[in-house]
């Protein structure tokens, strides 16, 4: 048993900084990433003999992450605080707000509901912000791999949000 807690431990440090960075950008707010980043390797800890090794342990934690955050979105949504809603020093209408709010939520919806190895490869250059050839090594694949795949995933979102508007 003692083990297996300095293996998870040897996990925990190394990737420790990679999941907080990716929720840093993903919720664009430190705190929230500490909060989800901790959450996170609860849960690694947790389900760690589910992980088969079929993906690299970087991608298997940033999706943990990417699913604590979301439901982590739902649970907010929940709590509309109406300062947020003020208009105080600023052109935006309540309704423009909003209206911005419910464009991200469905860019997200959109996003989470992408078929597999899109998904994953924008959610890595976007919010992970990792580099092409740091994505093909994940996958094990090349850097035009990476980059076709990434700009495959942006057109089936961008279709998806044409299509929504019609």
């Amino acid at each position: 048993m003692a083990d297996y807690g300095e293996e998870f431990e040897k996990i925990y440090i190394r990737y420790f900084n990679d999941v907080f960075l990716f929720l840093k950008k993903l919720s664009k707010d430190e705190s929230i990433a500490e909060e989800i980043t901790s959450e996170t390797f609860f849960k690694a800890m947790r389900s760690i003999d589910t992980f088969r090794g079929e993906t690299d342990i970087r991608v298997w934690l940033c999706q943990i992450a990417k699913n604590c955050y979301f439901s982590h979105l739902k649970r907010q949504q929940k709590f509309v605080d109406l300062n947020d809603l003020e208009v105080a020093n600023n052109k935006d209408t309540i309704e423009e707000q909003i209206l911005s709010r419910s464009d991200a939520m469905r860019i997200h919806r959109l996003l989470h509901n992408l078929a597999e190895p899109y998904k994953e490869v924008f959610m890595l250059r976007v919010f992970g912000e990792l580099s092409f050839k740091q994505i093909a090594d994940i996958f094990q694949k090349t850097d035009n791999w990476a980059c076709v795949t990434y700009h495959r995933a942006r057109n089936k979102i961008l279709s998806q949000m044409e299509a929504e508007n019609e």
